[in-house]
């Protein structure tokens, strides 16, 4: 019970965490092709609950090209819902978000990265408002482009390619319909050596 207690504090309290996976070896820059232990696997997974609820799964795949250069694709799907309380009733959003795109990080310094990236996510929005006779209920689809641009710090955890990283990023395009809106997104996480 303390177990699940904890899982749920942890996932609850970061609206969203990002794990990733990668291991290079000292002999990899000497390989030429694909060389498997420069993968990196992770994703973010995002949950906030209340007024304002958010879930996002999102699922990524990329290569340490080199010490300095990492790129991978990522998929965006998330579900969130607002609700706002009036004397005569209620209204509510709902968002369904899914799309994707590539990425691509720069390593200046051993423990420093720039971030990039480019995404077009189909946006979903249904809006029911119940303070009106009768309800009113509308839909809307959009296709909204975004590019997040931002730097993180990453800091190892003894061998074997383990570190705990934190990443700030900000979509500069900043459309209408932008499931980012108008702040910064905050992630963390870590890179699990196996």
């Amino acid at each position: 019970m303390k177990r699940l207690l904890l899982c749920m504090l942890l996932l609850a309290g970061m609206h969203a965490a990002q794990a990733q996976y990668y291991k290079t070896d000292t002999t990899s820059s000497e390989r030429k092709g694909f060389d498997p232990s420069r993968l990196m696997v992770g994703g973010t997974l995002g949950l906030t609950f209340g007024s304002y609820t958010n879930i996002n799964v999102s699922p990524d795949l990329g290569y340490r090209f080199s010490d300095m250069f990492a790129a991978g694709i990522t998929i965006n799907a998330q579900y969130a819902s607002e609700k706002w309380e009036y004397t005569n009733g209620t209204v509510k959003n709902t968002y369904k978000v899914f799309g994707g795109g590539v990425w691509s990080r720069f390593y200046p310094f051993e423990m420093l990265f720039l971030h990039a990236q480019p995404e077009l996510n189909y946006v979903s929005v249904k809006i029911t408002d119940n303070t009106v006779d009768p309800k009113s209920t509308v839909k809307e689809n959009h296709t909204v482009p975004s590019l997040l641009l931002g730097g993180g710090y990453s800091q190892p955890l003894g061998g074997g390619g383990s570190a705990f990283y934190i990443m700030l990023l900000y979509d500069v395009i900043q459309d209408e319909w932008s499931p980012y809106q108008n702040r910064p997104v905050f992630r963390m996480g870590f890179n699990i050596g196996l």
